[in-house]
């Protein structure tokens, strides 16, 4: 079996898009052996979790409120268990930790590794870039998400090779899909879920809700929101407070800090997934909507347009009618909403299914390991 080491800054069972990704293929290549492959996470002490609740090896080391003192307990655990696990390769799923590898890569130079960009390449800070760069140049691959991020990596930088793998979901909780889970409703359903935050952009979510309610659409909005830090229950209150005025009480459904399992059944009772994001790097929501027949409705902003596929399904702030137009047309023609359901599901089959990504990093591991 060829061992490979994954560096992470974050507690594996913290929730965020780079953790559950990490998961999703450590999982898959403890569940097929056949593959010739041994994960083993070096992370932070797991929050809620212990390691014997994971079917690989998780090597946990503390972390402290200060930001540098993390840098040099990352550095001195990174170095420590690199050298006690001797991997063929390692991969860095994290900017924090690739900077941290930095430091050390001399010592492990015989070692080849990857680097995973789940952000964009203009996300990043200029003095982040100053570290980053130079590991980068000496990286076997860097692996984006989209093709669009690539592109940005291409024309901004000199790093190669540079291979896509797109994100995927977590098969335990968005696998088979039930057909009874899903009911036609007289009234179209908007749904919209994501954490408060400024690239979420719930202002705008709300004007958008107002300007479709304006436009003589009957329908409902189903609502799910995350809150984190202080000051969240505020937003929550004020964006419930106008999606109630434009739609009515009645016609609000409305959920907080809900579980992956929860947020998969609430997929089903949505027809249209709306969103209006100024910022996505990916959208792993989009793939969860999909996976569950909705059709998606976005702003056409970073690696949306690449996700969504149907330009007609694409809208811009400055152009929201465009938005409203699209939705305007489905709750019009419920077989045209049928088919766009077909066609989301089947794209998701089709390019984000958790076994399609784990082969994807197989071939890439096949290529660099050792």
């Amino acid at each position: 079996m060829k061992k490979i080491v994954y560096l992470m800054e974050y507690p594996i069972d913290l929730p965020g898009g780079a953790q559950m990704s990490t998961l999703s293929v450590c999982e898959g290549l403890s569940a097929h052996p056949e593959y010739g492959y041994e994960a083993v996470v070096i992370c932070p002490k797991l929050l809620k979790h212990t390691v014997s609740d994971y079917s690989f090896k998780i090597r946990e080391y503390p972390m402290g409120e200060s930001r540098i003192r993390n840098l040099f307990i990352r550095i001195r655990a990174f170095k420590e268990i690199i050298s006690e696990e001797k991997p063929e390769l390692i991969h860095i799923e994290m900017s924090e930790s690739l900077i941290t590898y930095g430091f050390i890569r001399k010592r492990f130079k015989e070692i080849p590794f990857v680097y995973t960009d789940r952000g964009l390449l203009f996300g990043y800070r200029k003095r982040s870039r100053l570290f980053m760069d130079p590991v980068l140049k000496e990286a076997s691959a860097l692996v984006t998400t989209t093709g669009f991020n690539k592109s940005l990596w291409e024309k901004g930088s000199s790093i190669r090779p540079i291979r896509v793998i797109p994100n995927t979901i977590a098969d335990k909780y968005f696998g088979e899909y039930d057909p009874e889970k899903r009911k036609d409703h007289e009234k179209l359903v908007i749904g919209l879920a994501g954490r408060i935050c400024v690239e979420k952009d719930w202002p705008f979510a709300c004007d958008f809700i107002e300007g479709l309610a304006s436009s003589g659409v009957n329908f409902k909005v189903s609502i799910v929101l995350s809150t984190f830090e202080k000051g969240d229950d505020a937003q929550v209150e004020m964006i419930l407070g106008r999606i109630k005025k434009a739609v009515g009480e009645e016609n609000l459904e409305y959920r907080l800090n809900i579980s992956q399992e929860e947020m998969s059944e609430f997929y089903y009772g949505v027809d249209i997934f709306l969103m209006t994001s100024r910022f996505e790097s990916f959208g792993k929501a989009a793939v969860e909507a999909m996976s569950r027949k909705c059709v998606i409705v976005s702003t056409s902003v970073g690696g949306l347009p690449e996700v969504v596929g149907l330009s007609y399904n694409l809208y811009t702030k400055e152009d929201m009618f465009r938005g409203i137009g699209c939705i305007r047309v489905l709750d019009g023609d419920r077989k045209k909403l049928e088919s766009e359901r077909e066609y989301f599901y089947s794209r998701y089959k089709e390019n984000y299914t958790e076994e399609t990504y784990i082969e994807r990093h197989i071939s890439l591991y096949d290529e660099y390991a050792g």
